[in-house]
């Protein structure tokens, strides 16, 4: 070993040590090592215990004497089964609520207070270079500029907060979500990970690991993580079939994190005017804030005082989209907010709230699409068409979406994710165990594949044209 570490440190090279293990006693204790190793070879495994080593270089060395070790061994033994005994006498967990306490704390009144507690001046204005140059002072922008926006705001805000992943130093991300990032906050704070998505999220399984400690230590474990991670297939353009897997569901499925899903920096004021479904262009500017920011506060603040896991997915096709309905319209651009605003955790989007001959609900990409057919919809049919921006994926705001159900005469659930497992799916549950699952209703969502490349990907998601033929399935 201390060969090479001088042969590391002198070459400047990566050393490789290939070292034999000892492995005593089974994997788990219906692993029985007689089932599948023969006496002899655990006796040999025995004899080469490293407690037995370490015993005798202890000896050899003269830094104990045979009675000390014996005592050392003895008193250690007497420590664990202690420490078993005051295990075994502790309460045991009795009800569903001691079960499930420690995975998903929520004390609103303070996340909201933390979330609305704006970045220290100084910090802000060092993060983004000068007064003239703050967010909230520039013209409307895309996603992915307000995105990387709110990324400065927050860093200026905690300066505890970490920053890694793909490429997200120097190079700003593959989408220059990340831009400026590391040099206005320096490669401490912000820096490059291998190109490994597991080793990332440290995750063995379908669940990372310390997310699965905070259900085993209770409250004496915090998981303070907020991962943001871009989601949906691309459209139309792709690298690969990986990169391009619509896999939403599976930020959905680990018990107490918090998943959110933009669709833009849109409003979050309940727009009155039915014309919202069809032309974005008659909301005031006082209601065209970006809640990308907003959105970010109450995720980070949700994991600074709660200790929570949240997740913002962001939709790769969304990041550089401008237009909604025709080439240069600008009607998805949107300027940022000021300070001190921040989301309520399940908080909705409505668009033409009054209109009930269609209610369509979805998230993400599904949410210009659906504002695209809408208008379609209505020129074709004359139906009123409310859009319904679920936003928040995990939990699923079922007092919302029922809310909204109730005056539909029709209802359509749009889901670019897969048709098995999907969020279409909890969407439909709290409909029909609300009540509203009698009258009309179809679901628009992807195939169970992964996404092909390039026009095929197509094939696969669902897309405006899929929405309307929906919605004419749902006339009679």
């Amino acid at each position: 070993m201390q060969a090479a570490v001088e042969h590391c440190r002198r070459t400047r090279r990566p050393t490789f040590l290939h070292l034999r293990t000892t492995r005593i006693m089974g994997h788990a204790g219906t692993d029985f090592e007689i089932e599948w190793r023969s006496i002899e070879e655990l006796c040999a495994v025995e004899a080469t215990d490293p407690l037995l080593r370490s015993a005798a270089i202890a000896l050899e060395s003269g830094l104990m004497s045979a009675d000390e070790l014996l005592a050392l061994y003895e008193t250690t033994r007497k420590r664990c089964f202690t420490a078993a005994e005051d295990a075994d006498r502790r309460p045991r967990l009795a009800s569903l609520a001691e079960v499930v306490a420690p995975l998903a704390p929520y004390t609103p009144a303070a996340v909201a207070k933390e979330a609305a507690r704006p970045a220290p001046e100084a910090a802000r204005l060092a993060a983004f270079g000068g007064a003239e140059k703050l967010p909230e002072k520039q013209a409307p922008r895309h996603l992915a500029i307000q995105i990387n926006k709110a990324l400065h705001e927050l860093m200026a805000k905690y300066p505890e907060t970490l920053l890694f992943g793909e490429d997200v130093a120097q190079k700003g991300g593959v989408y220059t979500v990340t831009k400026g990032l590391q040099k206005a906050f320096k490669g401490a704070r912000v820096f490059n990970t291998l190109l490994d998505e597991t080793m990332i999220l440290g995750s063995p399984g379908a669940t990372p690991t310390w997310a699965c400690c905070r259900c085993r230590r209770s409250s004496t474990w915090r998981t303070s993580t907020t991962l943001a991670t871009r989601s949906a297939a691309r459209r139309p353009a792709c690298s690969s079939s990986a990169t391009t897997s619509t896999a939403i569901r599976c930020w959905c499925a680990s018990p107490g994190w918090v998943t959110s899903a933009v669709s833009a920096a849109t409003s979050t004021t309940t727009t009155r005017s039915p014309r919202c479904a069809t032309s974005p262009a008659s909301w005031s500017a006082a209601r065209r804030a970006a809640t990308t920011r907003r959105r970010c506060c109450a995720l980070a603040a949700l994991a600074k005082v709660d200790g929570r896991v949240a997740v913002f997915l962001e939709p790769i096709a969304l990041y550089m989209t401008k237009d909604l309905h025709e080439a240069g319209d600008g009607q998805w651009l949107f300027p940022y907010p000021e300070q001190g605003q921040a989301m309520v955790l399940g908080e909705g989007r409505v668009y033409a709230p009054d209109a009930d001959d269609l209610v369509v609900f979805t998230y993400g990409n599904g949410v210009p699409m659906s504002l695209r057919a809408a208008r379609r919809i209505a020129a074709e049919r004359g139906w009123k068409v409310r859009v319904v921006d679920l936003r928040w994926l995990v939990p699923l705001n079922d007092a919302f979406i029922v809310e909204q159900a109730r005056s539909a005469k029709r209802i359509l659930v749009v889901d670019e994710g897969r048709r098995s497992a999907g969020v279409g799916e909890g969407v439909i549950t709290a409909i029909a165990e609300g009540g509203h699952g009698a009258r009309p209703f179809g679901r628009v969502v992807g195939a169970d594949t992964y996404t092909p490349l390039a026009g095929a990907a197509f094939l696969v998601i669902p897309g405006e044209d899929d929405i309307v033929a929906a919605a004419a399935a749902l006339a009679g």
